[in-house]
């Protein structure tokens, strides 16, 4: 059992199991001593570290969601060209989804609970999350565009459109496997659907490159 001579493993023994009751069975229907049992520590310290339900899902959603932000930010905090930034961003965000994914149900969650007024922390998570990444990105396909590199696009639209390809293929896979008539969640489908959403976003948003440097130029 965890204890409080192992603040670390205990609170992300905790933050793990409350992230699969949360995903599961949402806020309301998830059950603390399920989290207790399943990350191994009694309720007592998972009160200890957690005062209430409420504030262990807050974490959550900020574990999940810094997570996210530092596999993107350290792409975009990098000195690579506009094509070459947006596919290496891309891809780590559908790496860090594909390793992550209770990160979609758990988003839908807290989106339908916004939608209905009950969120206390979608606010936090819009501010600290989701707004920088989508800053940074606007102003890589600005620059992009301004160099001729990229199509003129708006961010408004084609930022959410890039991430609903990700997160909907991960969040859709039990619909998908009775379409499609295989598990699209093997590695293998994984990867190819990783090829895929590439090419889709560079076909979308690239100018063809013998048109780039007369974009440049007009």
């Amino acid at each position: 059992m965890g204890s409080r001579g192992q603040p670390e493993e205990s609170r992300a023994a905790i933050l793990q199991a409350a992230a699969q009751e949360f995903a599961e069975h949402g806020i309301d229907g998830a059950r603390t001593d399920a989290i207790a049992r399943e990350a191994r520590v009694n309720k007592a310290l998972l009160y200890y570290y957690f005062k209430d339900k409420e504030t262990l899902y807050g974490a959550v959603l900020d574990d999940a969601f810094s997570g996210l932000k530092t596999a993107v930010f350290r792409v975009l905090d990098g000195d690579l060209p506009p094509r070459e930034k947006m596919m290496a961003y891309v891809g780590a965000y559908f790496d860090f989804i594909a390793s992550n994914q209770l990160y979609p149900r758990l988003m839908q969650r807290e989106m339908m609970r916004a939608r209905e007024g009950e969120s206390q922390h979608i606010d936090k998570v819009i501010k600290n999350y989701i707004q920088p990444i989508f800053a940074r990105v606007g102003e890589l396909i600005r620059k992009g565009t301004a160099d001729g590199e990229f199509r003129p696009v708006n961010p408004a639209h084609f930022v959410p459109s890039m991430v609903a390809m990700i997160v909907f293929y991960f969040s859709s896979a039990p619909m998908m496997e009775k379409i499609v008539g295989f598990n699209p969640m093997t590695p293998a489908r994984i990867a190819e659907r990783r090829v895929a959403v590439l090419d889709f976003i560079s076909a979308a948003l690239f100018r063809p490159k013998q048109n780039a440097t007369q974009g440049a130029r007009s």
